[in-house]
């Protein structure tokens, strides 16, 4: 934790000083921590018993960035994509279709018909879909792992939207509405390629225990299917993702090994060898590996509140600025040259560029008080945020940087998306 602190300080100083947050050509930057990531992969690995029986496939939607997802590759992962994007990233990045699995409520016939032929495991996600693809591998077999993502309508976590498992939720099979477990169970039965199951009970606000049992109710369904078939028809359990992230401090809690110890005793099954695993981890692996950083552009005063105006807000925060008791981020406020600004706290509001009212990523927040040219970080947005913009008034996107420390101690950049520029803004 503190060393990741300090890669933070550092890359901020190095930052400011090559001129990657000049106040006039670059006030706004996003960065990647490579080291930070690179130990989060090893903490994930680690935490999983059986490591060869278990792959772990990167969540893109949290961080599509085809360098991001290059260095996760080499790191180890596969990769989990939900669109034609996503999928044509993952390549770009590298991955080969047995090393991706496609999920997605609405894949188009094009979609699985591309997948199938390029051997991307697919999780299927309704009847009908099922349905489709009966009929595709009736034309043309594939060696895709296939199975069907069920919805085990366990509840919702603090976040309802952004829960997968409520017992209306729009992903998967609901595995408790009448008449479902039965009509599942005969579809695995009938069909000799159907071998793998899917849950995704987990996201941001959902607590372990609830995921487990999420969990914990496929791999029941899944020790039926095999006990009802005779055999081992169920090969591969497709556990997904979810693990919530600590947006409070720079702790990492929950951690990975804390989610498998309530998997074992929730699912002893799971890990008795009979299966294949993967999981879709995303957010719990990038955010707390990535920081934005702004520039202050004006401050002043409103109603007895101190407002610092930076060029941060809802294009790259959106979620921050539009659902905030949410999605409240942690700030961090360095001076001009990027080392931390010291001083007693005062409450201010740090204010976007974005010609709206709600455009504030923080309020009230106490900091040492921020002056024009000064540097303000929101901390945790390695996922999701920078990667996922919102077009709002037209800002261009930031660039975005890994960085790494060198043997020296110094701070290595590599550019990761260059900065959007007027023009393409224009053109798109």
């Amino acid at each position: 934790m503190q060393q990741r602190v300090e890669r933070r300080n550092l890359a901020v100083q190095a930052a400011a000083k090559q001129g990657l947050l000049d106040p006039d050509g670059a006030p706004l930057a996003a960065f990647v921590d490579l080291d930070g990531l690179a130990e989060s992969v090893s903490a994930l690995h680690s935490a999983w018993p059986q490591p060869s029986l278990v792959r772990h496939a990167f969540a893109a939607k949290a961080n599509p960035l085809v360098p991001v997802l290059r260095k996760l590759r080499e790191l180890g992962m596969s990769c989990e994509v939900a669109s034609p994007g996503e999928l044509a990233q993952a390549h770009a990045a590298g991955f080969g279709g047995e090393e991706i699995v496609f999920d997605s409520p609405a894949k188009t016939r094009r979609e699985l018909e591309r997948a199938l032929a390029e051997g991307v495991a697919i999780n299927i996600d309704n009847f009908q879909e099922l349905a489709r693809i009966d009929d595709m591998l009736s034309q043309r077999p594939s060696s895709s792992n296939i199975g069907i993502r069920i919805n085990p309508q366990h509840g919702s976590g603090s976040i309802e939207s952004v829960s997968t498992a409520s017992s209306m939720s729009k992903f998967g099979i609901a595995l408790n509405d009448e008449g479902n477990r039965e009509t599942l169970i005969e579809a695995y039965l009938s069909r000799p390629w159907l071998r793998w199951i899917h849950v995704h009970s987990g996201s941001q606000g959902v607590p372990l225990r609830l995921t487990a049992q999420g969990v914990a109710m496929i791999v029941g369904l899944a020790e039926e299917i095999n006990e009802q078939a005779g055999h081992q028809q169920v090969t591969g359990i497709d556990v997904g993702g979810g693990l919530s992230v600590n947006f409070d401090s720079e702790h990492d809690s929950p951690r990975f090994h804390d989610h498998v110890a309530e998997l074992m005793a929730a699912a002893p099954a799971l890990f008795s060898g009979r299966y294949r695993v993967v999981t879709e981890f995303g957010r719990s692996l990038l955010a707390k590996n990535g920081f934005i950083a702004a520039r202050v552009e004006y401050t002043k005063s409103a109603g007895g509140r101190r407002i610092a105006i930076t060029h941060a807000g809802s294009q790259v925060a959106a979620r921050t600025t539009l659902v905030p008791e949410a999605w409240k981020l942690r700030v961090a406020a360095y001076d001009q040259i990027g080392r931390p600004r010291l001083g007693m706290p005062i409450e201010q509001d740090i204010a976007g560029p974005c010609c709206f009212a709600g455009d504030l990523v923080a309020r009230g927040r106490a900091l040492p008080l921020l002056e024009q040219g000064d540097i303000v970080t929101l901390l945790d947005t390695g996922a999701y945020y920078f990667s996922a913009p919102y077009r709002y008034n037209s800002l261009p996107e930031p660039a975005v940087h890994g960085f790494e420390l060198t043997e020296d101690g110094d701070v290595a950049f590599t550019l990761l998306r260059r900065a959007e520029t007027v023009e393409e803004v224009v053109g798109r």
